[in-house]
């Protein structure tokens, strides 16, 4: 691995720009906190007495017909993929910041409809427009963070969007929780209504962030993109600008030979060359989150809890999303300090092997007896532990440093525009293999998603190298050689050591422009 010496600073050090991409990540909570809000509707006879119909047969007294809980959830999938597809549109002209902005202006619409509407056509229309949104919050969000972060943090700075999104989702079940005994509309308004407080201090804080230096310099505004650095790196330089220089040189470098190996047209460079890999890679790394079976329980969680037999369904959703952010806790510290990305995504698909097959052999064992419902929360809050901090945090991290800077936006947006295809069709089928009405499958389903993890996980040992540690200019190096899947963590990288060198002779010229001015200074004087 190429030496930074002097780079690799602390995170006391980088207190700025953690802080920077914590305010920057806090989109991810939107995202979480909404689809844990309509994940619990579905359980609420103030809801159901709106959309749903009287069932003797429900627990509550009240169901919901397939259709109407296919496209509630599956058409917030077809919003995102709407905004993701714009995604990479608005990142030619507009920056990082303006995005956040957009998304935010887009929530406040989608929340106001869903609250004032009582007719299907409406709330499907909104969740239409929160998707839009959400597929913004995601994209430029954990793009962000990638670009602004310093190579030796980026994992753990990305994978705060796991934190946000479990924070986001504990919040969501925790406002489910305590409106859900309303019988009247209030028990699904009070959630709606609180939806508009993120985007609102979001939208303030984006003020105050500087600008993403990649996005700047590939809009050729160089000047603003040394100054947004300088701004991003805060001390953690302090007395040795010339590691300031050399970062922002092996940035300027990096791009500048993307720009000179581009084909004009960013969608097909995307599938050529050394692009083609990485391409491959970050898809398979963000359609993860689809075959982890996450779509199973975001979008359907309490509904299918319920249909399982557990007791206290939405207490069980709370403890889900408790669960998931320790994870992400665990993970981000392992990330830090002691695994790469590489195991932690194995461990992560694994595991969710392991879990969802425990649910679905409760299910077949023991039906929907009380032992079967204590079986299947267990097996989905381990589940959701293991995913989301070993996969589900990193995932992010691993999709936008494996892209180059130039095509980022362009390939985590169709990645994610795919991956919400499959999320769509997950939510889309999933009510016939678990609602009582149809095949009444309840936690067997999970057998479904244990065999997608496995095949996940054979994808990701022979196809995902290991690139903890590296700036995201070592990365294309690595690509443009190359450098084989096993080879990566011991491959000697130049990129750096080439931007040290032309560091170290700016900074030489820089002194002697200065020594010759202070002379020049001098003699003048002396001649007064």
């Amino acid at each position: 691995m190429a030496s930074r010496s002097g780079r690799d600073t602390g995170v006391k050090d980088n207190w700025k720009c953690i802080a920077i991409c914590l305010a920057m990540s806090l989109a991810n909570c939107q995202y979480g906190y909404d689809t844990a809000t309509i994940s619990g509707f579905q359980a609420m006879p103030g809801f159901l007495k709106v959309y749903g119909y009287p069932d003797k047969k429900a627990k509550i007294g009240w169901n919901i017909a397939t259709t109407p809980q296919q496209l509630i959830s599956s058409f917030l999938n077809i919003g995102t993929i709407i905004g993701v597809v714009l995604t990479h549109l608005w990142a030619r002209r507009f920056g990082r910041k303006a995005a956040i902005w957009a998304a935010s202006f887009i929530s406040f619409v989608a929340a106001g409809l869903q609250i004032g509407t009582d007719q299907l056509v409406g709330l499907y229309f909104g969740r239409i427009l929160i998707g839009v949104s959400n597929g913004f919050f995601i994209t430029f969000a954990n793009v962000y963070t990638a670009e602004a972060s310093p190579a030796h943090l980026r994992g753990p700075i990305v994978s705060f969007f796991g934190i946000w999104v479990s924070i986001g989702s504990m919040l969501g079940a925790v406002a489910n929780n305590a409106s859900k005994d309303f019988p009247t509309k209030l028990a699904y308004r009070i959630p709606l209504a609180s939806l508009y407080a993120i985007p609102f201090f979001l939208s303030v804080l984006v003020f105050f962030l500087p600008e993403s230096p990649r996005w700047l310099l590939v809009q050729g505004r160089d000047e603003e993109a040394r100054t947004a650095l300088a701004r991003l790196r805060g001390a953690s330089f302090k007395g040795k600008e010339e590691l300031l220089e050399e970062e922002f040189l092996e940035m300027q470098r990096g791009i500048m030979e993307e720009k000179e190996l581009a084909g004009g047209n960013a969608f097909k460079d995307m599938f050529r060359g050394a692009d083609l890999r990485r391409t491959l890679i970050c898809f398979g790394v963000i359609l993860s989150h689809s075959s982890s079976g996450i779509w199973l329980i975001i979008g359907y969680g309490t509904f299918f809890f319920q249909m399982a037999g557990v007791d206290k369904p939405f207490t069980a959703t709370i403890l889900k999303s408790l669960m998931g952010l320790l994870g992400v806790l665990l993970s981000i510290v392992l990330n830090y300090r002691t695994i790469g990305r590489r195991f932690s995504m194995l461990l992560g698909h694994g595991g969710s092997v392991v879990f969802m097959l425990g649910m679905g052999i409760a299910a077949s064992i023991s039906g929907s007896s009380k032992e079967a419902g204590k079986a299947i929360v267990a097996c989905a809050l381990c589940w959701f532990f293991v995913y989301n901090g070993f996969s589900g945090a990193v995932s992010w991290p691993i999709a936008n440093e494996v892209v180059s800077s130039r095509l980022r936006v362009a390939t985590i947006g169709m990645g994610t525009g795919i991956n919400y295809v499959f999320a769509w069709l997950t939510s889309f089928t999933t009510p016939y293999f678990i609602n009582s009405k149809e095949l009444n499958w309840g936690a067997k389903v999970a057998y479904i998603w244990a065999a997608s993890n496995a095949i996940t996980f054979v994808y990701f040992y022979f196809m995902l190298p290991e690139m903890r540690g590296r700036s995201l200019e070592e990365i294309d190096e690595l690509f443009q050689n190359k450098v084989p899947t096993r080879d990566f963590s011991k491959y000697h990288c130049v990129s750096a050591e080439r931007a040290r060198e032309q560091a170290v002779k700016n900074t030489e010229v820089a002194e002697e422009d200065a020594g010759d001015e202070k002379t020049a200074e001098t003699e003048k004087r002396e001649v007064v």
